[in-house]
C-alpha cells in the first residue's frame, strides 16, 4: 500500500494523464475515460456511465470548477473516501513514480531527514512545518485551521517521540502481528488513514514515563482550551486527537474527539473519530452511538457532508458486527454501496455479513461484485469461497481459497477454512498440511492446532495426532482435549492387548438388555424432529429465554399495521428491526453466540415467515411461532402463543381468534421445525376462509393434536427435562467411543471459523 504522500503523487499522475487540455479539472468526457481505463475489465454501457459520473459530479460538488469539471483536490478526496483503489488504478494504467521526485524544491531524502532533526530545529523550520506533519492536517475540511494548532501539533510529536523513545529502551513498546489477519475493511478515519500500512503500536501505560506524558498532554489539551476562540478549540483538540490516533495512543485520542464533540455537537467528524476509538477499544456499543450521532449530523448538514456518508454507513455496519447485530448491519453496507456504487470494501462486508446469516446466494453475489472490482482482493476471495462452500460448490470453493492464498500466503482465514473444507471433504492428510501453515504463521492457534490432531486422527496416523494434542493441550486447558488425550491413551492399549481380533476392544451387549418396543417407547422419527428441535433450541439458546418476556415485549411494541401481500392487517417489520428484538430477549448472550442464534433463526424460521422474501415479518406471528420452544411451563407457551395471535391487527380486540388463523399458525408451525410434514400442508392452507372463532381450550387442543397439530412438544419436554437433570450432575455420561465421537463429530465442525468477521479470535 501506498503512503499518503506517494498515494498523493500517484493521483496526481492520474490526473494529468486524463486531462488532456491541460486546464486543470477533469470535465465529463475526460472522466469517463479515466473510470474506463481503471476498469478495463468491466463493459460499461453509456448509460452506467453516466450514471456513475452523476454522481460523482453530485457528491463533490465543491470540487468542480465550472466546466473544467472535477479538480485534482476532487480526484484525491474521492480515492481518500475508499470510492477507488490507487495502487490497483495506478498499475492498471502502467503508470510510475520517479524516485527523485521533489517538493518545493526540496528532495524527500531531504524532508525525511529535516523530520528527525533535534527538537530545537524542529520548532524553527517554520517553512517546512507543513511537510512534516501527516498529510490530513493541510488536507481541505479535515485539516489544521489556526496557526496556534500547528504549535500544538509539534509539541504533541516531540512528546510522543519522548515517550517512544524512552519505552523502546526498555523494550516496553511492542508490535502486534495483526497484518496476518484478514482486514477489516472499515474506514480508520474520514478518507486517507484507511491507506496506513505501519503495524500497531502496543504502549505500556502503566509506568512512569507514560503518566509523565498523560500530564505534559494535560497541558496541550489546557492550551488548546484556552484558545481565542470555540472553532480555535475545536481545531487544537481534533488535531491533537489525530495524531495521538496515528500513533496509537487511542484511549487518550478518544478523550480529545469527546471534547471536541462538546464544542462542536453538530460537527460530524469527532463523533466520527470517537467512533473509531471505541471500536478499536473494543467499547462496540459506545461506538455504534458515535456513529449514529455523526450519521444524524451528516444528514442534517445536507451536501457539506454527502460524501461522508458512506464510510459513516460501513463503519455504523462494522460496530453494529461487534454487537453480533449482522443483519443491521447489511442494512447499512447497501446503503454504503448505494451511495458509492465502485465501494468495494462497502460490498465485500455485506457479502460477508450476509453469509454470516445464511444468506449464501446474495453473500455470493455482493462478494463477486467485489471481486469484479478489485481482483487481487484477498480478504474477498477467503469469505467467497467460504459462501460458495455454504451452497456446496466446493470445488470453486477450493479454487477461491487458494486464491486468496496466493495474494496473501499468511492469510489465517484462507488457510484455516480450506483447512476445514478438506475436513469435510475427507481430505485428511491435505487438512493437516493446512493446519500445519496456519501454526507457521500464528504458532499459538489451538484451534488450528486440535483441528490438526483431529485431521491426523482421520489419517490413521494416531501418534502424530497425540503429539498434536499434546501440543494444543499446552496452549489451552480445556476439557475438550483431555476427553481427546484419554480416549487415544485407550486407543493405543487396546492395540498393544493381544491376539490382533478387532472385536476385543469393544463389549458385547447381550440383547435382552434392550427395552422392547412399547406405549412408552417414542418411535424414531418422532425421536428424530424432537431432537432437531432441541438442536435448534441449544444454538439458540431460547430455552433460556423466558416465555413472559415474549408477553412484556409484546406489551411494549408500537408497531404500525401494515398490509401483506395477501391483503391482511398485520405488524410488520424488518428483518433488521426483528434482531433488535432477539437481541433484547437474548441479552445474556455474547456477541458471538448471538450471531449463531440469529443465524440459525434466519435459516429456520424467518425463511419461512418471510415466504415473498420482502424483508419484512409478521411480528405477532413471530412472537406465536417462537412461544413453543422458549422456557416456561407447556401450558404457558401455549397460552403467550395465543396471546401472540390474539395480538394481531387481524385479531385485536376479539377475545378469541379465527378458525383459520389458527389454522394457519398450527401449519406455519409445522412448516418451520416439522418441515418434511409441513411443506405440503402450508400447501393447502392457502384460500381457506374460516372465520369462526377459535377459544384457547380449543387452540389447545388443536395445538396438541398428534397427527395435525404440534404434539411433538411433549417429547421436546422430556428431552429438556433430561438436559437439565444431567447439568445438574446427576446423571454423569463416560465411555470412550463418546470421547471419540465427540471429538470427530463436535469439535471439527464447531471449531471452523465463519470468516463474515474477516478476523482470527485467539480465544
Amino acid at each position: 500500500m501506498s503512503t499518503r504522500g506517494s498515494r498523493s503523487e500517484k493521483v496526481k499522475r492520474i490526473f494529468q494523464q486524463f486531462d488532456a487540455n491541460r486546464d486543470g479539472g477533469l470535465n465529463r468526457e475526460e472522466m469517463a475515460a479515466l473510470v474506463v481505463a481503471v476498469n478495463p475489465r468491466v463493459k460499461f454501457s453509456e448509460e452506467q456511465i453516466n450514471a456513475i459520473l452523476d454522481e460523482v459530479f453530485r457528491t463533490y460538488g465543491e470540487f468542480i470548477d465550472g466546466e473544467k469539471g472535477l479538480t485534482f483536490d476532487g480526484l484525491l478526496r474521492t480515492y481518500d473516501d475508499g470510492a477507488g483503489d490507487v495502487d490497483r488504478d495506478f498499475d492498471a494504467l502502467g503508470l510510475e513514480l520517479k524516485p527523485s521526485e521533489e517538493k518545493n524544491g526540496i528532495s524527500l531524502a531531504s524532508e525525511e531527514v529535516a523530520s528527525s532533526s533535534s527538537i530545537a530545529d524542529e520548532r524553527v523550520m517554520e517553512p517546512h512545518k507543513k511537510q512534516r506533519t501527516v498529510a490530513w492536517a493541510s488536507s481541505p475540511n479535515h485539516g489544521i485551521v489556526f496557526d496556534d494548532t500547528w504549535k500544538l501539533v509539534d509539541d504533541l510529536e516531540i512528546l510522543i517521540k519522548r515517550l517512544k523513545s524512552k519505552q523502546s529502551k526498555d523494550g516496553k513498546v511492542k508490535n502486534d502481528n495483526s497484518d496476518v489477519y484478514s482486514d477489516p475493511g472499515w474506514s480508520r478515519e474520514l478518507g486517507p488513514s484507511v491507506e496506513i500500512t505501519e503495524k500497531r503500536v502496543i504502549w505500556e501505560e502503566s509506568g512512569h514515563d507514560y503518566a509523565v506524558f498523560v500530564k505534559e498532554l494535560g497541558v496541550l489539551r489546557s492550551r488548546a482550551d484556552g484558545a481565542r476562540s470555540r472553532e480555535e478549540a475545536f481545531d487544537g483538540h481534533m488535531a491533537i486527537g489525530r495524531v495521538l490516533y496515528d500513533h496509537f495512543l487511542i484511549k487518550e485520542a478518544l478523550v480529545s474527539f469527546k471534547r471536541a464533540c462538546e464544542l462542536q455537537p453538530t460537527d460530524v467528524r469527532p463523533h466520527f473519530r470517537a467512533g473509531n476509538c471505541l471500536y478499536v477499544l473494543g467499547r462496540h456499543s459506545e461506538a455504534k452511538g458515535e456513529f449514529l450521532l455523526a450519521l444524524e449530523a451528516a444528514e442534517a448538514g445536507g451536501n457539506q457532508w454527502a460524501y461522508l456518508l458512506p464510510q459513516i454507513h460501513v463503519n455504523l455496519g462494522i460496530a453494529l458486527e461487534g454487537e453480533g447485530m449482522l443483519i443491521s448491519a447489511c442494512e447499512h453496507y447497501r446503503e454504503a454501496a448505494i451511495l458509492c456504487p465502485t465501494h468495494f470494501r462497502a460490498l465485500k462486508l455485506l457479502g460477508s455479513a450476509l453469509f454470516g446469516v445464511a444468506e449464501y446466494k446474495a453473500a455470493i453475489k455482493a462478494l463477486e461484485e467485489a471481486i469484479y472490482m478489485k481482483n487481487d482482493y484477498a480478504d474477498a476471495h477467503c469469505d467467497l469461497a467460504s459462501a460458495l462452500h455454504a451452497v456446496g460448490d466446493d470445488d470453486n470453493a477450493i479454487k477461491e481459497f487458494q486464491k486468496a492464498i496466493d495474494l496473501k500466503p499468511g492469510h489465517v482465514d484462507a488457510l484455516y477454512n480450506l483447512g476445514g473444507l478438506y475436513m469435510d471433504m475427507g481430505r485428511y492428510q491435505r487438512a493437516s498440511e493446512m493446519y500445519t501453515r496456519v501454526l507457521g504463521v500464528w504458532p499459538n492457534h489451538w484451534r488450528a492446532q486440535l483441528n490438526k490432531a483431529v485431521s491426523l486422527l482421520g489419517a490413521g496416523e494416531t501418534d502424530e495426532a497425540k503429539k498434536a494434542l499434546k501440543e494444543a493441550l499446552k496452549m489451552t486447558n480445556r476439557v475438550e482435549l483431555h476427553d481427546a488425550i484419554s480416549h487415544l491413551k485407550q486407543l493405543q492399549k487396546k492395540k498393544g492387548k493381544g491376539s490382533g481380533n478387532v472385536e476385543e476392544a469393544y463389549i458385547t451387549v447381550e440383547p435382552s438388555k434392550f427395552r422392547t418396543l412399547g406405549e412408552k417407547t417414542t418411535l424414531r422419527p418422532e425421536l428424530a424432529i424432537a431432537l432437531d428441535i432441541r438442536a435448534f433450541q441449544r444454538i439458540t439458546r431460547l430455552n433460556r429465554c423466558e416465555v413472559e418476556l415474549i408477553k412484556k415485549e409484546m406489551n411494549e411494541s408500537d408497531v404500525p399495521e401494515s398490509y401483506s401481500g395477501r391483503g391482511i392487517p398485520e405488524k410488520s417489520i424488518r428483518k433488521a428491526s426483528l434482531e433488535g428484538i432477539l437481541r433484547k430477549l437474548l441479552n445474556f448472550l455474547k456477541p458471538e453466540t448471538f450471531t449463531g442464534a440469529v443465524k440459525a433463526v434466519n435459516q429456520k424460521i424467518l425463511s419461512v415467515l418471510d415466504e415473498s422474501d420482502s424483508g419484512r415479518v409478521d411480528l405477532g406471528m413471530f412472537f406465536a411461532v417462537l412461544s413453543p420452544i422458549c422456557g416456561g411451563s407447556p401450558d404457558k407457551r401455549k397460552r403467550i402463543a395465543y396471546d401472540a395471535l390474539l395480538w394481531r391487527p387481524v385479531n385485536e380486540g376479539s377475545a378469541q381468534i379465527s378458525k383459520s388463523d389458527a389454522q394457519r399458525y398450527i401449519k406455519l408451525l409445522r412448516a418451520i421445525y416439522i418441515p418434511s410434514h409441513g411443506v405440503s400442508e402450508m400447501l393447502e392452507i392457502h384460500g381457506e376462509t374460516d372465520n369462526s372463532m377459535v377459544s384457547l381450550t380449543e387452540f389447545i387442543a388443536m395445538f396438541d393434536d398428534q397427527e395435525w397439530g404440534f404434539g411433538i412438544m411433549s417429547t421436546l419436554l422430556k428431552l429438556e427435562t433430561g438436559d437439565r437433570t444431567r447439568h445438574g450432575r446427576h446423571f454423569l455420561t463416560s465411555g470412550l467411543d463418546q470421547a471419540l465421537s465427540f471429538a470427530v463429530d463436535k469439535l471439527v465442525p464447531l471449531l471452523m471459523f465463519s470468516c463474515h468477521f474477516g478476523l482470527n479470535n485467539s480465544s
